[in-house]
């Protein structure tokens, strides 16, 4: 199944979580692609301990997960 998320927000914790399911969609074997808009573009801004945005984005391109911008 083609599943495509489209996030436009720039708090940390729902880029973070969507990020997180699409990570699971993944490993669901699903082909899944993510499509930032708006401020949800500067997601690597946002990137902080306590929500590792940068992280879960290279797991996501390394597990073959499309990032759209």
């Amino acid at each position: 199944m083609k599943i495509t998320l489209i996030l436009l927000n720039n708090t940390p914790e729902v880029l973070w979580n969507g990020f997180r399911l699409a990570n699971l969609m993944l490993e669901a074997m699903e082909d899944v692609s993510i499509f930032l808009n708006g401020p949800s573009v500067q997601y690597e801004q946002l990137d902080s301990a306590q929500f590792p945005l940068k992280e879960l984005a290279k797991i996501f391109t390394l597990s073959e997960g499309r990032l759209f911008a």
